[in-house]
């Protein structure tokens, strides 16, 4: 059974409510970096669903770090009655640089009042281990979260979507990162080409059994100017329905350890660039069915969980 009274899932909100006692909010930052899989480092061309944004908010060539957080304070603060935030470094991958350049960029953000943590989104091959010193140094001295962009524990897959980096490399990055004492959250895609739900929730079995404190769950949406976009166009890939989408996430969950964060459930497309499918833009509705569904169903995280 579920504990009582609280949600079938241990999301994001509440764990940072519970360490810090009040409403906390994410800012997404751009510093402006680039990814080894567009420097042609690894690759060119980026993985097939990304554009030239990097997922990310093409602030950097107008505001710095700091004018990022203030504008994104404001905002929250307006909406949510936020009084504290992360600032989420999420344009790119946001290690790759030296890491003295990298810390100066975190330290700005820390610089700025009320922001009580870092978020660093990256690949888990752009992290040196003088880039993990670094980060489990800054640790000591605030909340962080290392975020890596996984999708798939399958290396057919990763090679499909031009990933640029194997299953193995993540397994390597996750152990040099504990070994630092640092958080990990990792962002998984469900609908990628060629997987079917056999292939999705094996990815959570494989999560499952890793030392990870934290999941991002997101759907595979089709935007403008990508490969993605190419082979959508030319009928070679089909989204995720709604239907199909909250089944398997509900079904991801129950296979989770209990106490992973679950920091994300579903994307926030850029309804300008979004082209499949129209659904990904209801957000609020599928997260309530997501939960209608898991209750009546009666499932809930780590149902499924066999702790091996």
């Amino acid at each position: 059974m579920p504990p009582m009274n609280t949600s079938r899932y241990r999301d994001l909100n509440t764990a940072l409510r519970e360490h810090f006692g009040c409403r906390v909010q994410k800012i997404s930052l751009d510093a402006g970096l680039t990814c080894p899989n567009r420097d042609d480092t690894v690759g060119v061309g980026g993985c097939i669903y990304c554009n030239i944004r990097g997922s990310g908010t093409g602030l950097s060539r107008s505001y710095s770090i700091t004018q990022q957080l203030e504008r994104g304070k404001e905002r929250l603060h307006r909406r949510y009655k936020a009084k504290k935030f992360i600032g989420y470094f999420q344009s790119f991958s946001n290690t790759y640089g030296p890491a003295d350049e990298l810390k100066r960029l975190y330290l700005e953000a820390l610089a700025v009042e009320d922001v009580v943590g870092l978020a660093i989104g990256t690949r888990p091959d752009c992290v040196g281990d003088d880039v993990l010193e670094m980060l489990a140094d800054l640790n000591r001295q605030t909340y962080l979260w290392v975020e890596y962009g996984l999708q798939s524990m399958h290396d057919r897959t990763l090679g499909l979507i031009n990933r640029g980096h194997d299953v193995a490399a993540f397994v390597d990055a996750v152990e040099r990162t504990r070994l630092q004492g640092l958080d990990i959250c990792v962002h998984v895609i469900l609908g990628l080409p060629g997987e079917n739900k056999r292939d999705m929730l094996a990815t959570a079995r494989g999560l499952a059994r890793l030392d990870i404190q934290g999941i991002k769950i997101h759907l595979l949406y089709v935007i403008q100017d990508t490969a993605l976009a190419d082979l959508y166009q030319r009928g070679n890939y089909h989204c995720l329905s709604r239907e199909e989408y909250v089944d398997i996430v509900c079904e991801f969950l129950a296979l989770l350890p209990p106490q992973v964060v679950i920091h994300r459930l579903t994307g926030d497309p850029h309804p300008n660039e979004l082209l499949a499918p129209e659904w990904a833009l209801e957000k609020q509705t599928n997260l309530q069915i997501i939960r209608d569904t898991l209750e009546s169903r009666d499932l809930w995280q780590g149902k499924h969980f066999s702790g091996q």
